[in-house]
């Protein structure tokens, strides 16, 4: 068999496996109990799951938006490819305040660790992965433990983290928030740079392209990803997206986390 022809095996092979998947999806599930009618609203999920596995690993999802808009969403890449995903919406600036959303996240990681085994994934198996807000939010409540700790979950149990092109110096809607403009960068307790430190998850970071990216972005991250070399983190990688601006840039970044995901979980 010539190399050409066994691709094309190989290809309808593939293809035939995910059709007889089957994926069933639940929507708007409450993952926090709360009396505010904002937190009513925003604090919901949706689980998307091959009916036919156990122990699957499981990506939780968080959108972007500058903290400020976006909603909850499952792209195509990672429907039909054996995971199970979780995509949890979170309230928004300026109605909610930065404590309240990266509670909301890391309620919405708890829910998943308590309940993800009902829809055949493994907590062991559990990635969190987002888009600019969503990867700044997911930096922060991975390196910062208190923010899981309340809800019982350690930090350092996640599978991975893996931002797409996520702030590292202090979100610059936080910023806006406290008087300073975007371009003046700090970084305080809300900058996951703050939490650098060598016993974390492995941690996948994916820019755009660094002549394309949002204010600077790809330097924060290749400053992120060389602290957490310097303090003896192990396992963490950083990708450039060339010639993919700061929204184009997701797209080819699902492959990078799949191919991690595979990596991380073929060992368990």
């Amino acid at each position: 068999m010539n190399v050409k022809t066994s691709f094309f095996v190989s290809l309808f092979v593939l293809c035939t496996g995910v059709a007889h998947a089957q994926y069933q999806q639940i929507n708007d599930i409450s993952y926090k109990q709360s009396t505010d009618a904002y937190a009513k609203e925003r604090c919901k999920l949706d689980v998307y799951y091959p009916t036919d596995k156990q122990n699957a690993p499981v990506v939780v999802w968080f959108h972007g938006g500058g903290i400020e808009g976006g909603s909850k969403h499952i792209d195509p890449q990672l429907r039909n490819s054996g995971l199970v995903v979780v995509a949890a919406n979170y309230r928004l600036l300026p109605k909610a305040h930065i404590d309240d959303i990266l509670d909301d996240v890391a309620a919405a990681v708890a829910w998943t660790y308590k309940n993800i085994e009902k829809y055949g994934g493994s907590h062991r198996k559990i990635f969190l992965a987002g888009h600019s807000a969503g990867g700044y939010l997911l930096d922060m409540i991975g390196l910062d433990k208190h923010w899981l700790s309340k809800y019982g979950v350690d930090a350092d149990s996640l599978a991975a983290l893996v931002p797409f092109s996520g702030q590292c110096i202090t979100h610059y809607n936080v910023r806006r928030e406290q008087g300073i403009a975007p371009l003046q960068p700090t970084i305080d307790k809300y900058a996951p740079l703050t939490y650098v430190r060598p016993d974390a998850p492995p941690i996948v970071i994916i820019s755009g392209d660094r002549e394309m990216e949002l204010y600077g972005r790809y330097e924060e991250q290749a400053y992120f990803w060389r602290m957490l070399k310097l303090v003896g983190h192990k396992d963490v990688t950083l990708y450039e997206m060339q010639g993919y601006d700061h929204g184009a840039m997701a797209q080819p970044a699902y492959y990078i986390l799949k191919q991690h995901i595979k990596r991380l979980t073929e060992s368990k």
